[in-house]
C-alpha cells in the first residue's frame, strides 16, 4: 500500500470517528443509476471530465448541429436555402455515422430508417 492510500485510509476512518458520515444525504437509499451506463466502459473516464467541463462529446456536437440543420431545412421556405442547408448537412451525418462506426456503436442507422413512420405518427 502505498503512502497516498494510508493517509486516505486514515481520513476515513477519522472521518467514521468523528460521524462525518452518519447524515450523509440519500443513506439508506439506492445509488443512482449511471447516467453513462450505455456508453463503453473505455469512453467513460473522457466523457465524464468532458461534461465536468461543460464539453460535448465530438458526437454529440455534430448530432447537436444534425439536428439544427435539420430543424432549418423543416422551416426554410425558400428551396435554395434548403438546398444549402441539405449541402452543409450531408457531410456531417456522413461524419458522425463515420464517427460511430468507429467507436463499434452500431444500429445507428435504425430510427433514420423509421424516421418518417415515427414524426408521421407523432404529428398526426
Amino acid at each position: 500500500m502505498d503512502w497516498a492510500t494510508s493517509i486516505a485510509e486514515q481520513r476515513i476512518r477519522e472521518a467514521i470517528e468523528s460521524g462525518s458520515f452518519s447524515d450523509l444525504p440519500g443513506k439508506g437509499k439506492p445509488l443512482p443509476k449511471d447516467e453513462l451506463e450505455g456508453v463503453p466502459e473505455e469512453l467513460r473516464i473522457g466523457y465524464r471530465i468532458l461534461k465536468n467541463a461543460g464539453a460535448l462529446p465530438p458526437e454529440l456536437e455534430l448530432r447537436k448541429e444534425m439536428v439544427s440543420l435539420e430543424q432549418l431545412i423543416l422551416a426554410c421556405d425558400d428551396e435554395t436555402e434548403r438546398a444549402k442547408y441539405r449541402e452543409r448537412l450531408t457531410p456531417i451525418k456522413l461524419k458522425y455515422q463515420s464517427l460511430m462506426r468507429e467507436r463499434g456503436w452500431t444500429g445507428l442507422n435504425a430510427f433514420e430508417n423509421y424516421r418518417g413512420q415515427v414524426e408521421h405518427k407523432l404529428t398526426k
